[in-house]
């Protein structure tokens, strides 16, 4: 409940907000979400919608015919998103038995990185996606702990945050480190469903942004090594807005990357470094604060520069992994169960 009360106080303004930006090829002005034909387009026809995230246009396409053009309803829905994201945070660090969950889970509900998505309407996809990634997680976990009927479940909502927005494809590996870490082992065969649906829909979503939303020319025309420097400089930079979010924009003035400018090394080279650091010191500190780095660096991979897609939004989960991480030494309210067994 006093996650909720967070959230409803954090984003009150939001109900009185109106529509922005792009909130026309959204929502005001997108003839698909108006008749039941629009319905089968966004699902059937790419190119129908700005971007093929049918999960998210069919939840636009059901709140036009709730709401209409009136955007209470809208910012309504994602502030909802928002408070389930909180709990579900929440609830998955006492699953992992994480000292300091329900912190972690008031800084994710508070914290302005998150504003661009909840109190935008267009990003609806990242509040929606959000909670089905989530909810997915804590389904597979417990089908890790032995409910296997929740597997199943873990799929369908893996499946369903793939059409809400294909950044969740991350899903997989997050799993794969998080039960490492648990575990000290894993057994891959279960996610291999999980690895086809997130490569097939990377690859849906790969060809959409060249030949539907324009990933393509001069500006996408960069060397590996481009792609590199500006990989780690994003690193930092998706942490420095974590840490100090002042100030916050919906675009960033686009970097000059030169590959002759030493400097400009200096950003992958100390995220190698410390992803280094961290493996070296696990006799003495743990896997955890490795396995928290890793899981911060595979949900931003989407977004890190090697490949093709227009420029996004991908907080959530970056921030999911950080709060939970920095939280982990405060105590926990309530004594967590260990869902678990294993290393630390």
């Amino acid at each position: 409940m006093a996650l909720a009360l967070l959230v409803v106080a954090a984003y009150l303004p939001a109900l009185h907000a109106g529509f922005i930006w792009d909130d026309d090829a959204y929502v005001t002005a997108n003839a698909t979400l108006r008749t039941l034909d629009g319905l089968r387009r966004i699902w059937l026809e790419p190119g129908a919608v700005p971007q093929y995230y049918p999960l998210t246009f069919t939840s636009l396409w059901l709140d036009h015919h709730l709401w209409g053009v009136q955007p209470l309803g809208y910012h309504l829905v994602n502030v909802l998103l928002h408070g389930a994201n909180a709990i579900l945070v929440w609830v998955i660090g006492r699953r992992l038995a994480l000292p300091g969950a329900w912190l972690a889970a008031a800084v994710f509900a508070v914290h302005p990185v998150h504003v661009e998505s909840v109190a935008w309407v267009t990003e609806r996809k990242n509040v929606l996606s959000g909670a089905l990634y989530l909810a997915a997680f804590l389904a597979y976990l417990r089908a890790a702990g032995g409910a296997r009927a929740a597997y199943g479940l873990a799929l369908g909502l893996f499946a369903g945050a793939l059409l809400a927005k294909t950044v969740t494809c991350t899903l997989p590996v997050v799993l794969l480190l998080v039960l490492w870490w648990r575990r000290g082992r894993v057994d891959i065969t279960p996610l291999i469903p999980f690895f086809v649906l997130g490569a097939a829909s990377g690859l849906v979503t790969a060809w959409m942004e060249a030949h539907h939303v324009g990933a393509t020319g001069a500006l996408w025309r960069l060397s590996l090594l481009d792609r590199c420097l500006i990989a780690g400089r994003a690193l930092w930079f998706y942490a420095g807005k974590l840490l100090w979010p002042h100030p916050l924009a919906f675009i960033y003035a686009r970097w000059h990357v030169d590959a002759a400018v030493w400097w400009q090394y200096l950003f992958p080279l100390a995220a190698a470094a410390t992803v280094a650091a961290l493996h070296l010191a696990r006799g003495r500190i743990g896997s955890g604060p490795l396995v928290a780095v890793l899981c911060y660096v595979t949900t931003l991979a989407p977004a890190l520069g090697f490949v093709n897609v227009y420029p996004m939004r991908t907080r959530s989960s970056p921030t999911t992994s950080s709060t939970w991480r920095a939280c982990r030494s405060s105590p926990s309210p309530r004594p967590a169960r260990r869902a678990f067994p294993g290393r630390r």
